[in-house]
């Protein structure tokens, strides 16, 4: 069918096409798919494109947490429920005493507080435990009179993928949480959307989403030993 007759028959979708191809001339770089989109969404070049940016970054960090295995920190958290371990939970502005019942996908639940948004979680050990370490931990003051807010999208939280943290597991690591308390101890375990550190038995639970920074040891030295032992005196070099 010859061009005319098809535009002739099909006059909006031909208006279409010739919208797109408008809006691509005048965008560059813009792909024929996305010009449609925004087209379709009435959005603008710009409002269309950090949309998709932010869909890409949520479906990268999705896809970062499926590679991780989650069993380890969950069975940690499991044994508190069996064991009716009586705890101590960090929150931003207030700790509490209470006993975990239940874990669900966004909330804890516990005997006495009730369920409680996970993100309002800043870190959960033994009572005993933080009783102990608790006065010995340094503070940003400004932090502690002012916690940092949790942002709800994960894409713009500090830190949502847990595959950084894997390489430094067993390496003593320092972490800032967004209530100024700064944590240095060995790290643990690393799950989906938490952290476990100290020493087994005393461990500190934190999730992703409480922290602010994250300091690892600096990488070891490369060995020019190696490089050293290869080299030939210029004495050798004669022709």
């Amino acid at each position: 069918m010859k061009a005319r007759i098809w535009r002739k028959l099909h006059a909006e979708e031909a208006k279409r096409f010739d919208q797109v191809y408008e809006l691509m001339g005048q965008t560059a770089g813009l792909s024929l798919g996305d010009a449609f989109g925004i087209l379709q969404s009435g959005l603008t070049v710009a409002e269309f494109m950090a949309r998709k940016e932010r869909s890409q970054r949520k479906a990268a960090i999705k896809q970062a947490r499926g590679q991780v295995d989650n069993a380890l920190v969950a069975d940690f958290l499991g044994a508190f429920i069996e064991q009716k371990t009586e705890l101590s939970v960090v929150l931003a502005e207030r700790s509490l005493l209470d006993t975990l019942l239940s874990e669900e996908a966004i909330a804890f639940t516990f005997e006495r507080t009730g369920r409680l948004e996970k993100l309002q979680v800043v870190l959960i050990a033994r009572r005993g435990d933080w009783e102990r370490l608790m006065p010995t931990l340094d503070r940003d003051a400004k932090l502690t009179q002012k916690p940092a807010q949790v942002a709800r999208q994960p894409d713009k939280r500090p830190y949502s993928d847990p595959r950084p943290f894997l390489p430094h597991i067993g390496q003593t690591v320092k972490l800032v949480m967004r209530n100024g308390i700064t944590v240095e101890a060995p790290l643990l375990r690393v799950g989906r959307f938490d952290v476990l550190l100290g020493e087994p038995g005393h461990e500190l639970f934190i999730p992703l989403h409480a922290l602010l920074r994250f300091e690892a040891p600096p990488a070891p030295p490369e060995d020019d030993d190696d490089v050293d032992d290869l080299s030939v005196p210029d004495s050798d070099h004669q022709g």
